[in-house]
């Protein structure tokens, strides 16, 4: 199966879950030759709330920041290929500094988060990306400090509320536990609809695709509940909105009809007024409709 569903979903879902935080950028070019940063993120200025539901994700999202997602483990090259992108960043923002004499200090520069489902300890060792015993989390490789790099190997996180987010753009169990720990969710929760939406798409994607793998297939059955509640929901929505929809009708239709009755006929000056008398409950406009003259009812409902 070709990475692009999964790049794409991995794109779309990031920029969602981060977008009422900060300004967000996907397949962003850089200087050079053509090369795109999957997704750049800026947060606002000042907190915003709901961001602590992202949890560990939402604390990436404090600082400026790249985001790299790979549906398969990352290679050297594509690590290499990742902070050359960072660094053609830093020469961005060090032009725009000097021909606007703005002073850049360290922390304005974008942190590089690089998203693996593992990463093996020879690359570990080659790139001397170690974790932050005292400050991390499991799963979470830090290159040296000035790198202003990670590679986040999303198979080794605790399986904990925090790392959910992250989890979900893992592959295979991970995934699947991850999935699992969404459904369970309560439905009104912000984030949830969101993912649910875009995993929904990925798996309309998937089934669309002629070259489907094993992993591709399970991946679709994991995701085929989630995608039954989905419709459900929408049904039920569609059924409250066509009720409701349905009552109004009719409440226009009895407007309509006392009007003809009383004045003779609908002119445009009657028709206009139909709108605002149906903001009333019927209870209210029925005996408005009964006792006011005609100039009273344009007066009353400011259709002159």
């Amino acid at each position: 199966m070709t990475r692009f569903p999964y790049d794409r979903f991995a794109k779309d879902y990031l920029k969602e879950l981060l977008l009422p935080f900060g300004e967000v950028e996907t397949s962003k070019k850089v200087a050079g030759e053509t090369r795109e940063i999957d997704l750049q993120f800026t947060p606002t200025l000042k907190p915003v709330e709901n961001q602590q539901l992202l949890t560990m994700l939402g604390e990436f999202a404090t600082t400026p920041a790249l985001f790299e997602p790979f549906r398969n483990a990352a290679t050297i090259d594509e690590i290499r290929s990742c902070t050359s992108k960072l660094f053609d960043v830093f020469s961005e923002l060090q032009r725009d500094s000097k021909a606007n004499k703005i002073r850049i200090v360290e922390a304005d520069l974008p942190r590089l988060w690089i998203l693996s489902p593992t990463i093996s300890k020879s690359m570990q060792k080659g790139f001397r990306a170690i974790i932050d015993q005292d400050n991390s989390l499991p799963g979470i490789y830090f290159f040296g400090d000035y790198w202003r790099g990670a590679v986040i190997a999303i198979h080794q996180l605790p399986s904990t509320p925090s790392t959910l987010w992250m989890r979900l753009l893992g592959r295979g169990k991970v995934q699947q536990r991850a999935i699992a720990e969404l459904e369970a969710l309560p439905v009104n929760h912000p984030l949830r609809v969101v993912a649910i939406e875009l995993l929904a798409d990925l798996k309309s994607t998937l089934e669309a695709s002629l070259d489907i793998n094993k992993e591709d297939r399970s991946l679709i059955m994991n995701l085929s509940p989630l995608y039954t509640e989905q419709l459900a929901e929408a049904k039920q929505e569609g059924v409250q909105q066509g009720v409701q929809q349905g009552v109004q009708q009719g409440q226009r239709t009895i407007i309509e009809d006392l009007l003809r009755a009383r004045f003779g006929m609908l002119d445009e000056q009657l028709v206009a007024t139909i709108d605002n008398i149906l903001i009333l409950p019927s209870v209210e406009f029925m005996p408005l409709l009964l006792q006011l003259s005609r100039e009273q009812l344009l007066e009353r409902f400011h259709a002159r």
